[in-house]
């Protein structure tokens, strides 16, 4: 780096919005700080990188990012979920907390209780990882066949248009991006599953789901506390719900169930509608 160039910030929604435009700048993505986030950030060989600590969550899935980014040289950090909304680049930067950093953003004078924007300033001295890492990709599952199928999808950026009509059990948080309606779900399933991320800042943990009433959709959340952010078999068979929309709770869905038996109650509203 030069002395007269200053690498840019760049606020995402997501890391999934990640391109080459962002090579050699830090990135504060909405992203929840999992590993498959540090993966597409490692990918766009960005300098530094901010994600949302989704809660900690079971396993600590919410801030595996720190580690996985640490071995191979890259420094991240992630914010307090309480602190700015997830799914929302602009309101971390713009106030959000950090939580945790790993080594490599210590070493660049970022810490816990930090503002972000402050911690954002701190990773543009940092330098893009070079060489390669291991390979992370996301997976979809089929979970349960039957009338109505449950697909398992460790992310809600892997909904296909195959997946109208079913129920989609996904690993990833359940905040719209940047609040944007459209990004609650790409196409009309019959029911979806998110992860609460902890609920955090302005309940943008479960905002999707809001967005799922008015479209029709039966949603939920599981307790970021109860399954692994990120990972869809743990939703399913580890999560409990924290969060019903209005549409599942006419199903009979509530808090304090497991998943299969969300499915269940969706499958048989369905059945008895035909």
């Amino acid at each position: 780096m030069s002395a007269t160039h200053v690498p840019e910030i760049f606020a995402l929604d997501s890391a999934t919005e990640l391109t080459p435009v962002h090579a050699g700048a830090v990135v504060v993505a909405g992203s929840h700080g999992g590993i498959y986030p540090a993966a597409l950030a490692a990918e766009a060989r960005v300098r530094g990188v901010v994600l949302n600590d989704a809660g900690r969550g079971r396993d600590d899935a919410g801030i595996g990012s720190l580690d996985w980014l640490d071995a191979i040289g890259l420094a991240a950090a992630v914010v307090d979920h309480r602190s700015a909304r997830i799914g929302d680049g602009a309101d971390m930067l713009a106030r959000g907390v950090i939580s945790g950093v790993n080594r490599a953003a210590a070493r660049l004078g970022c810490a816990a209780g930090q503002e972000c924007r402050l911690a954002a300033v701190a990773l543009t001295r940092g330098t893009p990882a070079g060489g390669e890492h291991p390979p992370v990709r996301e997976a979809r599952m089929l979970l349960r066949d039957g009338a109505v199928a449950v697909w398992g999808l460790d992310s809600n950026s892997l909904v296909e248009a195959s997946d109208s009509g079913t129920i989609v059990v996904t690993g990833s948080h359940g905040g719209l991006l940047g609040g944007r309606p459209e990004t609650a779900i790409k196409v009309d399933a019959r029911a979806a599953v998110y992860n609460d991320a902890g609920f955090g800042a302005d309940d943008a943990g479960i905002s999707r789901l809001r967005e799922l009433d008015r479209r029709g959709i039966a949603g939920a959340t599981v307790a970021a506390a109860s399954a692994r952010i990120g990972d869809a078999r743990s939703s399913w068979s580890d999560g409990v719900l924290s969060a019903v929309n209005e549409v599942a709770a006419r199903l009979g869905c509530m808090p304090g169930q497991r998943v299969p038996e969300f499915a269940d109650r969706v499958a048989a509203g369905a059945g008895a509608a035909r």
